[in-house]
């Protein structure tokens, strides 16, 4: 009996092995998955689908990996294995049209010569060693190379590709153009008033090496049919001519990329003591308003949280913004760093039938609206008043979908000319714009941007459109985005934050492919501790709101102590505290020493607090699995026992 169940139990392990062996060798010809993790990770977004079922072309992604680096970390043999999967789902879904040849680059071989050749860059390892971890994506003549693929940008993986598929598909440059009042290309100034020539500007330079770049006059009144992609920098004082040209421009399907500001800064205008920042402010209310999104161009935002400085230096309206500040779900913000908005508005968002609204960049909760005349206030006059609004303020918002004309009633201007004495749509008092080109605009360009006669209103957009609203128009200038050195005689240029950063990559999206446009980030293998964050934010809310008791009690004191003053009529006597006064500055100095102590005590309270989550967490993570493999072992032991 025994040798039986024996010979069955030899037989079921044979018949088991078989088909194991069996299921694992047809596996090997058929690519299948089945994607539970929680944000997705190895599923491919709607827009990459959609640029691979318009290949045209074959396709190969060739990708460079030191695979027998014996060097190599686990973790970034993990993160290329996660790239090799990434390729093969865009080959698995390109129906046939995208090739992958993997090669690796050993060292002082033809094929590292060959990496190298095709711009594939060497990444150093901790010891010193070198390794190749890149691609390039090749259709037809066409090539684009991603020298190096990190793990710090794994979340934009996806996107690299596709952008790489669609640069490579686009052998045209794409036509970018910018309207602005302000010299962006560059003025000779005016020697005569003290104003000084200026050059152009970086952010005009970096566009310049992608696009073909073209001014566009402030007052056109009709956008070059050429132009994809338009960039209005502080439109102040813009006419209903050039505001009907701009929505004609976005119903046949450009792409706009509007940077608004309740205060200019470098606007430079002459005052009474010479050129001076204006502090001027711009909106585009008619067209924008019809889109769900308004600004007050009176008030600025102020920011407890995102405030730059410390102490007296300190000025909520000047926000140095990092990853809590932005959409990390979308490809323009998903890897700023830091950025830097001096002066910025607010959005204000309602809902349009056919519009889909998508905040880029936002402010914490602990944060207000400040009226343009308190935005300069330092220190302890910019916080003294300060009421936290409990709101994620819009600085800057995507819209997508059907847009539907701002001008149902036809062109608000039909005679020739009429741009230079069209009602303006600011605040009355304001100035209408000249009939001169903005500077950098030649004549030719001017003419271009003549209406063409008889041309059809186009009362919708044909198909789903995209536009971007942007709270500011400061954070692009030099002053606030690069430095400038001098190295030698040659001009170095070195970005200071991701301000430039973040316009390129809202310039690329919109030069690219239309699926660019609404392509995800893939979620990180790594999540952050969000609710440690949130506990971050309400203590530094709770500790603002100490700080403010604290001084208005100080503010009493010293109201009381010159009311008593006051009743001195003896100037010698005034000179000399009396009793009551002495009394009354001994309790504030307690009421201030017990303020700072549980100022201090909330700090402590904060730490322990956090540190104890942190450990709690990390316990579940680590020990949790073990913990479930003990118990689920404890109980198979405990059942055979009772069996």
């Amino acid at each position: 009996m025994n040798f039986k169940n024996s010979k069955n139990t030899s037989l079921f392990v044979l018949i088991a092995l078989i088909l194991v062996i069996g299921v694992n060798w047809a596996g090997s010809f058929i690519y299948s998955k089945i994607d539970l993790t929680q944000g997705h990770i190895y599923t491919l977004s709607d827009g990459t689908l959609k640029v691979l079922q318009g290949l045209q072309s074959p396709v190969k992604i060739k990708f460079y990996f030191s695979k027998n680096n014996e060097n190599m970390p686990m973790a970034l043999k993990g993160f290329a294995s996660r790239v090799d999967d990434l390729i093969e789902e865009f080959k698995s879904n390109s129906h046939g049209r995208l090739s992958i040849e993997r090669l690796d680059p050993e060292p002082d071989t033809d094929m590292e010569d060959a990496a190298n050749l095709a711009g594939i860059g060497a990444q150093a390892l901790s010891n010193g060693e070198h390794f190749y971890l890149g691609m390039v994506v090749e259709v037809g003549d066409q090539k684009t190379t991603i020298p190096a693929i990190t793990l710090e940008r794994e979340r934009l993986l996806e996107y690299d590709i596709v952008k790489a598929l669609s640069k490579s598909s686009q052998p045209a440059s794409v036509q970018v153009g910018i309207m602005s009042p302000l010299p962006v290309f560059g003025s000779s100034g005016m020697p005569m008033m003290g104003v000084p020539p200026t050059e152009k500007q970086v952010f005009v330079s970096e566009l310049e090496r992608d696009y073909k770049v073209s001014s566009v006059s402030a007052d056109a009144q009709s956008i070059p049919a050429d132009i994809k992609i338009l960039i209005v920098l502080h439109p102040k004082n813009i006419s209903d001519a050039t505001l009907y040209a701009l929505d004609q421009f976005v119903m046949r399907g450009g792409k706009l990329i509007a940077l608004l500001d309740p205060y200019a800064y470098f606007d430079i205008v002459q005052g009474p003591s010479g050129p001076a920042p204006g502090g001027t402010s711009s909106n585009l209310d008619v067209l924008t308003k019809s889109w769900g999104v308004t600004l007050d161009s009176s008030k600025m935002l102020s920011d407890m949280q995102f405030m730059s400085g410390r102490g007296p230096q300190s000025m909520p309206t000047l926000l140095s913004l990092n990853t809590e500040a932005y959409n990390l779900d979308d490809i323009a913000t998903a890897k700023l760093g830091s950025t830097l908005f001096a002066f910025s508005g607010a959005l204000t968002l309602s809902d349009v039938p056919g519009l889909k609204s998508e905040v880029l960049i936002h402010s914490s909760k602990d944060s207000s609206l400040v009226a343009n005349k308190d935005g300069n206030l330092r220190g302890d006059q910019a916080i003294r008043n300060f009421k936290p609004s409990n709101l994620n303020y819009p600085l800057a918002v995507r819209l997508t979908g059907q847009f539907k004309t701002a001008f149902p009633q036809g062109s608000p201007v039909a005679s020739k000319g009429s741009g230079s004495d069209a009602t303006s749509t600011q605040s009355k008092g304001a100035l209408t714009p000249s009939s001169k080109p903005s500077s950098g605009a030649s004549p030719k360009e001017a003419l271009k941007s003549e209406p063409e006669p008889n041309e059809p209103q186009l009362m919708q957009t044909r198909a789903s459109n995209s536009l971007v609203v942007i709270a500011d128009s400061d954070f692009i200038n030099n002053e606030v985005a690069v430095e400038i050195q001098q190295i030698f005689g040659q001009k170095i240029v070195y970005p200071t934050n991701g301000n430039l950063a973040f316009l390129q990559a809202l310039v690329d999206q919109y030069a690219g492919d239309d699926a660019l446009i609404s392509l995800r980030t893939r979620q990180s293998m790594t999540r952050p501790l969000t609710l440690i964050n949130e506990m971050q934010v309400k203590a530094q809310q709770a500790y603002t709101g100490k700080i403010k008791d604290l001084e208005e009690n100080l503010q009493k004191t010293k109201e009381s102590l010159q009311a008593l003053q006051k009743s001195k009529t003896d100037a010698q006597s005034a000179a000399i505290l009396s009793k009551e006064q002495q009394a009354q500055i001994d309790q504030f100095k307690v009421q201030e020493s017990q303020t700072r102590l549980e100022l201090r005590n909330l700090r402590k309270d904060l730490r322990i607090e956090s540190e104890t989550l942190q450990f709690w967490v990390k316990l579940v993570n680590i020990g949790l699995v073990p913990l479930l493999l003990f118990v689920l072992w404890g109980g198979m032991v405990f059942s055979r026992r009772r069996a």
